[in-house]
């Protein structure tokens, strides 16, 4: 889960998973997120984003069950 390079090897596209400061996202969702600094957003290897949640782990979890290669972005 915490290896700094995609498995060259896989056949399934990448996701890349970064972390969001809560502050920098729209008011909708801040007001939804009480005690939340931070989330990890999942894009996909064109840049769309995924999906949004509030644990980095989670967001591994999340794009390998979708079939995915998850990567770290800083």
């Amino acid at each position: 889960m915490n290896s700094k390079f995609p498995n060259l090897t896989s056949t399934k596209p990448i996701a890349y998973v970064r972390p969001v400061k809560v502050a920098d996202l729209p008011d909708e969702i801040r007001e939804q997120l009480h005690g939340v600094n931070e989330m990890y957003a999942i894009h996909h290897e064109e840049g769309d984003q995924l999906a949004l949640v509030t644990n980095r782990t989670m967001a591994f979890v999340m794009a390998r069950q979708n079939d995915f290669e998850p990567v770290s972005v800083h």
